[in-house]
């Protein structure tokens, strides 16, 4: 994916199966009630304890941070392995918004504004 080249393409929603920044950026925290063995929807495998409230997304509290369920080369072409199933989190995650800006620069699929 190659660098906006405008103000415009900075403000654009990123095509998200072409950039996975986020998921190779951020620690992914939710509730335990989101566990399928607590009748929610995301597997048990993929999250890791951390309090008795709440668990971590596998791989995301690593150095450098991946999402364990993220598939393909962050940049090139991504997926998510459990997107029909994933945590709130993720899907609350604001596309364009503040947090996928400076994860995508982070991963060099941005310029830093001058």
């Amino acid at each position: 994916m190659s660098p906006p080249t405008s103000d415009s393409d900075m403000n654009a929603v990123p095509d998200c199966q072409s950039c996975g920044a986020c998921c190779a950026s951020f620690r992914v925290d939710f509730a335990v009630q989101e566990l399928l063995s607590e009748g929610g929807r995301v597997p048990d495998g993929l999250a890791a304890p951390i309090t008795r409230h709440t668990c971590r997304l596998r791989g995301t509290d690593h150095q450098p941070p991946r999402c364990a369920a993220l598939t393909g080369r962050v940049g090139e072409r991504v997926a998510c392995g459990i997107y029909e199933w994933r945590p709130s989190p993720c899907r609350e995650f604001d596309a364009g918004g503040d947090a996928c800006l400076r994860a995508r620069l982070r991963h060099g699929l941005l310029q830093a504004q001058d």
